[in-house]
């Protein structure tokens, strides 16, 4: 079986650790939304005081410049993203629903994203060689001889019942990591 490892429309140029060569990864927040709730941190618009236009932020009960009470003036601000960087990963999404992996200790080989994540890899379809195969046997050789790129993922305990759906192996390594039973 043939499998498509679709086309970086990134050209080589964009989406991708230049340290390693590793890819970002994209998976939708639906696959790991518990562990992405719990763990990533909302990002907010640039705010202003809507009596003297100074910077501020969510968090802040009083303007610094003119002391206005800021107290209502965030009842209605939505965050315009989230961010995870915990020393492990480095991740966002934005409104879109998706998460990207800039940064993590694991890694796949995925099929290249559409055009609008030029260079990523989505994880969600990964590089799946048939079983009792040479493919399956060597993995991370045919995967890379059918053009899948390595693709930074999630490890499995990022997902509900405790196993990625693609392969997961080690960045420091490149030895297959196996899920927790």
């Amino acid at each position: 079986m043939t499998q498509y490892a679709g086309i970086d429309y990134s050209l080589g140029k964009s989406n991708f650790d230049p340290e390693n060569g590793i890819h970002f990864g994209c998976i939708s927040q639906n696959e790991v939304l518990q562990v992405w709730a719990d763990d990533s941190e909302p990002e907010y618009p640039q705010l202003e005081c809507s009596e003297c236009n100074q910077v501020i932020t969510i968090d802040m009960d009083e303007c610094p410049k003119c002391k206005a009470n800021l107290i209502n003036e965030f009842d209605c601000i939505e965050a315009i993203g989230f961010n995870l960087d915990d020393g492990e990963y480095k991740a966002f999404s934005d409104d879109s629903g998706d998460i990207m992996i800039i940064k993590s200790p694991y890694y796949t080989y995925a099929q290249y994203c559409s055009p609008c994540a030029p260079g990523a890899g989505y994880l969600m379809n990964p590089y799946r060689p048939e079983k009792n195969t040479v493919a399956f046997d060597h993995y991370q050789e045919y995967a890379k001889l059918n053009g899948f790129p390595k693709v930074y993922c999630f490890g499995h305990n990022w997902f509900d019942d405790g196993k990625a759906p693609y392969p997961v192996f080690s960045v420091a390594t490149g030895e297959l990591v196996k899920a927790d039973k």
